[in-house]
């Protein structure tokens, strides 16, 4: 199973060092969201990281960042709702139904469904889905090894994620208490 680290939404002066110990304990990929940052504070931070572990960070609010630094990637969501015309490298995004996992699964490398839990980081982001749900949907094969569980997940709710088939969990709260 995939855990995939999210960055807190301001650029902090830890946050290069939380990067890559992050990348050092294993983590497969790190979403750069900083959506309360602009693209000079989010240019600087990348410069502190390494070729090696850029290749590890997926960028979400500054797309142009992506050939900028040889990023592993760009994540559709919101703020960014579409890709460079002539993109052709990895790509996410956040979805938000399970009717939006199946029209969006074939173009992307794998898809964010959220909220699962509660939110952890986001105060009022309540869980969408209920188990019964989820379970349909894993039955299904909607919930496979290209959706990415995000939303109040913990440590403790991997053995649930990974019997529901998830291919693996984002987090951003239970990862920054490490």
């Amino acid at each position: 199973m995939k855990i995939i680290a999210i960055t807190t939404p301001k650029v902090t002066r830890e946050d290069a060092s939380i990067i890559k110990s992050l990348l050092d304990r294993g983590i497969y990929a790190v979403h750069l969201r900083k959506p309360d940052s602009d693209i000079n504070e989010c240019r600087r931070l990348l410069e502190e990281l390494t070729a090696e572990q850029r290749s590890h960070i997926v960028v979400h609010d500054y797309p142009e960042l992506y050939s900028e630094f040889s990023l592993k990637g760009i994540h559709i969501n919101r703020n960014v709702s579409s890709l460079p015309f002539d993109y052709n490298g990895f790509k996410s995004r956040s979805c938000h139904t399970l009717a939006e996992v199946e029209r969006y699964k074939e173009e992307y490398d794998y898809l964010f469904l959220s909220p699962i839990f509660d939110s952890i980081s986001k105060l009022g982001y309540r869980s969408q889905f209920s188990d019964e749900e989820l379970r349909i949907a894993s039955v299904q094969g909607i919930i496979d090894d290209k959706v990415i569980a995000l939303g109040g997940v913990t440590f403790d709710r991997l053995p649930y994620l990974e019997s529901l088939n998830f291919g693996g969990v984002a987090m951003i709260g239970d990862l920054y208490k490490l």
